[in-house]
């Protein structure tokens, strides 16, 4: 009787949805932001009314977020589509956040300029 050898290779989660997104290395990371100009005003910190939300968009496209009762803030870059910013986390996650004309609405969070 014959045997056949069997591949054991264990792939780690990332490895694994890069080989189902096409094999693309990069599949994970955020992609580059290359503005046309500078953010028109959203620079500047920006939270909830009572301040359990906060996102700082900084001049240089970047952002940094925070929610009360989690460890971890994001940060990426972030840019205009239209009505909307894209924020693009480091971790890929990408969050559309609606433009309005008193603030702006986040995942049903209404942000105010602080």
């Amino acid at each position: 009787m014959r045997t056949v050898p069997v591949d054991t290779t264990i792939f780690g989660t990332a490895s694994l949805l890069a080989l189902a997104l096409g094999g693309a290395e990069n599949a994970l990371r955020p992609e580059p932001h290359r503005p046309d100009g500078p953010p028109e005003g959203f620079t500047g910190l920006w939270r909830n009314a009572d301040g359990t939300v906060r996102l700082c968009l900084a001049a240089d496209w970047s952002y940094k977020g925070s929610v009360a009762g989690r460890r971890r803030g994001a940060k990426g870059t972030y840019r205009r589509e239209g009505a909307h910013l894209l924020l693009s986390d480091e971790s890929g996650l990408r969050t559309p956040v609606l433009v309005a004309e008193d603030g702006l609405e986040m995942a049903g969070h209404q942000l105010y300029k602080a």
